[in-house]
């Protein structure tokens, strides 16, 4: 039988059979790819941009600032869209492709489909080396783009139009599989890009991809029922799956029926309504007083839905109960094989409900009496000191433990401010809509909101937090923001990771997106600052202060971000107390143009560690006595936790 052909570039083909794809999830289906973010340069602008240009169907076109931002904007997009839906990102060959590195790994160890199509070198050799292009001696088959293999879940190069066939069916594949997802790379060498080939019609007919729920065998469900029914404290941890899953409210529903206490991780946080009375709220380094004191003497740990990270897990020292087993829930066969876990793999939404049954034949209730309402009561107190912390000028009020006698009264001489960052989370938490979205990276504003955060929407709190990526935030908020646009959004990010990228507001400026950036001033890497001199180093390049010609020692750096945000033609506040805060919190509500919040934050004014530990490496040697003394802390740590 002779096949109704098309004659089109391998380019050509890329764009028109992206244009097909949809997915299906409990009958609902949805179109999976919504267009291309990109950065022309001269391996793609003439090959993919050729198609683009002529006929991108129904994808739309969006202009990137850096290939970094640009892939950050897509997770974003298909973190909030709960993974059903993608923007493809392209970039040339050489430094293009590279920056898109990071953000590759960022999807992977989030398990968030991102595509992406570097150019590469031509596949015919015969211009080497072309322009960018990185030769390496051992290898002529080798190429910037091979640092791609170890952060995707799929990776392969287009040697002749005809391949691009299979690779596009197995990156719909990847990026379509709850258990496997993460980045994919299609290397399209340049030449190739623009090469023909007549292609079966059928390619290009609509494929529509289901994400299925698989239930867990009935003997792995029998295992976890056996180890919950044979508790009496179990605890469950929220990790990200319970929110792709969309289960959130079944595991409120299950917790609620069998008396079950649930701590969240950072991509589990509101999954689940913060008001659930069976709500810890976060667990582990950056958890809660009340998730970490229960975790403690917990019997049995439920951990559906989580890669159990050293931050959830506290580095396998959280759970001091010498009885304590681990039991996991997870469509991914590797994580719910983690911590020697009796485990169950399946769709989190799918085996919770059969779960259910098994504890319900057995008339399963745990033996919880005042423990919980106990630890949120103490809990509440807690956060109701840090909502309301300030500093008078000549300490903090409500009174907290020293902090440090330099860099605060440096940072109030050098600002004004009063504002510590606690209370300005609190003010945020409090002013914002109940349907907006906060978004989140690396650093300390991620443990300080994952303690202080609030919302009862499902989604509603988005951090990036698997790989800690700095940077992100800017980005993520487009990308957030286009995945629902008719929510307001709010980025929250250190002036440190601000630094690091934020052209982005560029695009959102192009796209014509109101969102919301505020940027937490403390001048440094506060984070890093706190565990170099928790950990007995000095304060060593973690402050922007100027350098004495050896080590930046000197004298605290101003920025004024507001008026970087002026820059870009976006409407700006700078705050320096909780009562400027809010003022200027309402009064963006009502701008329709992108706002920046310069929030002087004073340093030092975080969340604390609450009965938490992290493993972290040290010198086992040193002439500082400081170090020798956190070292013998955490060693000591060590041999408190888990082996295995």
């Amino acid at each position: 039988m002779k096949e109704k052909t098309v004659r089109l570039t391998t380019a050509q083909a890329i764009v028109r059979f992206l244009d097909q794809q949809h997915v299906s999830m409990d009958g609902e289906e949805t179109k999976f790819v919504e267009g291309f973010f990109t950065i022309f340069g001269h391996g793609i602008a003439v090959g993919l941009g050729e198609a683009l240009d002529v006929n991108p169907g129904s994808l739309r076109v969006m202009q990137g600032r850096n290939e970094q931002g640009m892939c950050h904007a897509a997770i974003a997009f298909a973190k909030q869209s709960d993974r059903k839906r993608i923007i493809a990102c392209s970039s040339s060959v050489g430094p293009g492709a590279a920056n898109m590195v990071t953000a590759c790994a960022t999807a992977t160890v989030n398990n968030i489909p991102l595509l992406v199509f570097p150019a590469d070198t031509f596949a015919s050799r015969q211009p080497d080396p072309v322009l960018q292009q990185l030769e390496q001696s051992a290898s002529l088959a080798v190429s910037t783009n091979d640092a791609f293999r170890p952060v995707c879940k799929y990776w392969d190069r287009i040697e002749r139009p005809e391949q691009v066939m299979t690779a596009l069916i197995n990156a719909m594949r990847v990026l379509t599989d709850p258990a496997e997802t993460g980045a994919c790379c299609i290397a399209l060498p340049q030449d190739v890009e623009g090469e023909a080939f007549d292609y079966p019609e059928y390619f290009f007919q609509k494929r529509v991809h289901r994400i299925t729920r698989p239930v867990a065998v009935a003997e792995e469900i029998e295992d976890v029922a056996a180890v919950i029914a044979a508790a009496k404290k179990p605890l469950l941890i929220v990790g990200g799956g319970v929110k792709y899953s969309e289960a959130g409210e079944t595991v409120e529903s299950f917790c609620e029926e069998f008396h079950i206490p649930f701590g969240e991780s950072q991509a589990g946080k509101s999954a689940c309504r913060s008001s659930h009375p069976c709500c810890l709220g976060g667990i582990g380094v950056t958890g809660t007083y009340a998730a970490n004191i229960i975790a403690r003497d917990a019997d049995a740990v439920i951990a559906v839905g989580t890669r159990l990270s050293d931050f959830t897990t506290s580095s396998k020292h959280l759970f001091q109960n010498g009885q304590v087993k681990v039991v996991t829930i997870n469509n991914c066969r590797y994580h719910a094989y983690k911590m020697d876990a009796v485990k169950a793999v399946g769709d989190a939404k799918a085996t919770l409900l059969a779960l259910a049954e098994k504890l319900r034949e057995k008339g399963y209730r745990s033996a919880y009496q005042q423990e919980i309402a106990k630890a949120k009561e103490a809990w509440e107190k807690e956060l109701s000191r840090l909502s309301s912390l300030t500093y008078t000028g000549e300490g903090f009020e409500p009174e907290v433990k020293a902090r440090d006698p330099r860099t605060i009264p440096e940072f109030v001489r050098l600002t004004g401010s009063t504002l510590t960052q606690t209370a300005a989370l609190a003010a945020l938490n409090r002013a914002i809509d109940k349907t907006a979205t906060v978004i989140t990276a690396g650093g300390s504003l991620p443990s300080c909101m994952q303690r202080m955060w609030r919302t009862d929407k499902r989604g509603g709190y988005h951090a990036e937090y698997g790989y800690s990526c700095m940077g992100y935030e800017v980005a993520a908020t487009l990308g957030v923001k286009m995945a629902e646009p008719e929510n307001e959004v709010y980025a929250v990010v250190g002036d440190s990771s601000f630094q690091m990228l934020h052209s982005e507001i560029m695009t959102i400026q192009q796209e014509q997106r109101k969102v919301n950036i505020l940027v937490f001033d403390n001048c440094g890497f506060g984070c890093i600052n706190n565990l170099e001199m928790n950990h007995g180093i000095g304060s060593l390049a973690t402050e922007f202060r100027y350098t004495d010609g050896k080590k930046p020692t000197g004298a605290l750096i101003p920025v004024d971000y507001a008026k970087i945000g002026e820059g870009y033609g976006l409407k700006t506040y700078t705050c320096r107390t909780v009562e400027e805060l809010g003022a200027a919190l309402e009064d963006a509500k009502g701008q329709t143009r992108s706002c920046l919040f310069d929030l002087k934050v004073l340093p030092k004014t975080m969340t604390e560690g609450y009965e938490s530990w992290w493993n972290v490496g040290i010198a086992t040697v040193s002439e500082k006595q400081s170090v020798q003394k956190a070292c013998e802390g955490v060693l000591e740590g060590r041999s408190e936790s888990r082996a295995y």
